[in-house]
């Protein structure tokens, strides 16, 4: 979980979690990043691993399969990255995501709980602290503002879709047309989604990388 450190810049973390497998999320109040090394899920909460073995076990025994939702989150970013129509942040990281095998939804921040989180809320406010430094009250907006980085934690989740490589038959049809079965046989994950972990992780910094090379190429360096 060191990519940030060792390819972007000094002072940058990119980490990776997994937050839901079936229908069972974590309890974020007991998100503890080390705990992500400690457990084969990259689970960030331990009380949630006993959970999804039992039920990644029983989905494996039913012959299915279950998604799962992956977060990534990049510490020591600066304001400034990116760009407000061409090469925003968002759009790229969103870009790039996407391109992950059997990914299918992507969100930044708080994404699609935007919907019902009203305005007087959703907004990241912004005051003075106790040194006179601006900050923000909240980070719904996962770090990005108009295609930029605004200095907060740059947060990104995604989807990976329940593998249809399953034992349970399947309905198809043939090359020339014709109804039939398809059953998969050998071994298989339950839920591919654990594995995407380092995946979306290498993704955030190679992203990142290249908005902060394209920054002070263009600008010159930052800070």
């Amino acid at each position: 979980h060191k990519i940030g450190d060792q390819k972007i810049s000094t002072g940058v973390q990119v980490r990776g979690a997994v937050t839901q497998i079936g229908p069972h999320r974590i309890n974020r109040d007991n998100w503890h990043w080390p705990e992500c090394e400690n457990n084969p899920f990259f689970a960030p909460d331990p009380e949630i691993v006993p959970v999804w073995e039992n039920f990644l076990d029983e989905t494996r025994k039913a012959g299915s399969s279950a998604g799962a939702v992956i977060e990534i989150v990049a510490d020591g970013i600066p304001a400034g990255i990116g760009g407000p129509i061409y090469n925003k942040l968002d759009s790229e990281l969103a870009s790039a995501m996407m391109s992950i095998n059997a990914v299918k939804g992507v969100e930044i921040g708080s994404g699609f709980d935007l919907a019902h989180i009203p305005g007087v809320e959703a907004g990241d406010e912004i005051r003075l602290d106790d040194d006179g430094k601006p900050v923000f009250s909240s980070n719904h907006s996962g770090g990005i503002l108009g295609g930029i980085s605004s200095g907060q934690p740059i947060t990104c989740r995604f989807v990976v879709k329940p593998t249809s490589s399953i034992l349970t038959p399947r309905q198809t049809i043939t090359d020339d047309g014709r109804e039939t079965e398809v059953v998969t046989k050998g071994r298989h994950d339950p839920c591919v989604g654990i594995r995407a972990v380092p995946i979306g992780e290498a993704m955030m910094a190679v992203v990142l990388a290249d908005q902060l090379m394209r920054h002070e190429a263009q600008c010159g360096p930052l800070g």
